[in-house]
């Protein structure tokens, strides 16, 4: 099924999702993608329904043709101070924020959301399998934190974020476990399995 380009016709609407949020280390990254009402591109989907190669493809025509977009970070402290979910919220601020031109709405991916400005907004359950908009804004979002958690990996390779991205997967865990946190990670997070914990608190 195509894509819709508009949720309420005649007005500028800004799309916007967020990646990272639930990762493991690394900050959360928003995007907001503003669209021509001419855009079309039939290979633009789902960040999470793409190839890696296939986002990094379209990342650079997303910013190429977008009328506005913006990025927003809320790095790990932050989330550890203010939460996940309120981080996400607050990375889409910072998003919209970042827009070179003033939306009339946001159309956010998910069912929940903190008003921003005095901007209406419509939470769409995954929104961004129905909206170019928001499927735009989420290669975006999902490139910029990539290329992000790739950078750090350089300085933490035995984490192998440059192939999980800090998500929790059982090599990223099983490397926590073996050497211990790192200034990136998220502290309110649970870092190990219950399994790992037990042998954490009681080693034999």
């Amino acid at each position: 099924m195509a894509l819709k380009i508009h949720f309420e016709k005649g007005k500028i609407e800004a799309g916007c999702d967020e990646a990272g949020r639930g990762c493991l280390a690394g900050p959360v990254v928003a995007a907001a993608v503003i669209l021509p009402k001419n855009f079309r591109n039939k290979l633009l989907n789902d960040s999470k329904q793409l190839s890696e190669k296939r986002r990094e493809e379209l990342a650079p025509i997303i910013m190429e043709k977008a009328l506005a977009y913006g990025i927003g970070v809320v790095d790990h402290l932050e989330i550890d101070k203010i939460n996940i979910l309120n981080a996400s919220f607050e990375a889409m601020h910072r998003a919209v924020r970042a827009l070179t031109l003033v939306p009339e709405s946001l159309l956010i991916d998910g069912n929940r959301f903190n008003p921003y400005a005095g901007i209406s907004h419509h939470c769409i359950i995954k929104g961004d399998a129905k909206y170019l908009s928001i499927a735009a804004a989420s290669v975006l979002a999902k490139t910029y934190r990539d290329h992000l958690m790739e950078a750090f990996h350089e300085k933490y390779p035995e984490y192998a974020w440059n192939q999980n991205k800090g998500y929790p997967t059982k090599k990223h865990r099983q490397a926590i476990f073996d050497n211990g946190v790192t200034p990136l990670h998220r502290k309110s997070f649970k870092l190990l399995s219950d399994e790992q914990m037990l042998l954490f608190k009681d080693p034999k």
